[in-house]
């Protein structure tokens, strides 16, 4: 039996009101960042909660990945600037790693983000300052290879003051850029 093709869509403001999809994809961010954060976090942290979320889906800045209906994956994308994109939480079902939905997730806000005008994408990494994490390491390579160069370290106190106190290991904060292209230019 064939795979079901992956539909990514940029969810509505409306779907903010839907309490199961919220739920659903609360969840699925948060199984995903135990793995990708774990030892990072002092006590039971959790990445996002129900209301974030719903707040996130009602400022248009949530984009969702589906597939046979049941959400695969997501990502936080805004504008910082004029000319700056940023996408965040990226999540994919731990599952379905390695299937290309981070991948098209990241594909998809760089190119709605170069459609309005962006000629720089950004992403921020959290990483512990004293020891190697496997999962942040596999990241910071995988965004290598899509192109993206870290142009920015500083600990996590001048980025995010407010998670500080809940870090379970002093951390840096790595800022990537990319460039992007705008749709109708080759590259």
């Amino acid at each position: 039996m064939a795979e079901e093709p992956m539909e990514i869509q940029s969810l509505s403001p409306a779907a903010s009101a839907d309490d199961m999809l919220v739920e659903r994809v609360t969840d699925l961010v948060n199984t995903a960042f135990v793995e990708t954060e774990a030892g990072l976090w002092s006590g039971a942290a959790v990445r996002t909660g129900r209301e974030q979320m719903a707040g996130l889906i009602l400022a248009g800045q949530l984009v969702l990945a589906t597939q046979g209906g049941r959400a695969v994956g997501c990502v936080r994308v805004r504008r910082l600037d004029a000319v700056t994109g940023k996408f965040g939480m990226l999540a994919s079902d731990p599952g379905r790693r390695r299937a290309g939905i981070g991948r098209e997730l990241v594909h998809y806000v760089e190119q709605r983000c170069a459609g309005e005008g962006c000629t720089t994408m950004q992403l921020g990494l959290l990483v512990p300052r004293d020891w190697t994490h496997p999962a942040k390491q596999c990241l910071a390579g995988w965004y290598d290879r899509m192109g993206y160069r870290v142009v920015h370290t500083g600990p996590v106190r001048d980025s995010h003051p407010e998670l500080v106190a809940r870090l379970a290991t002093p951390c840096d904060f790595l800022t990537y850029h990319k460039p992007l292209h705008r749709p109708d230019t080759a590259r």
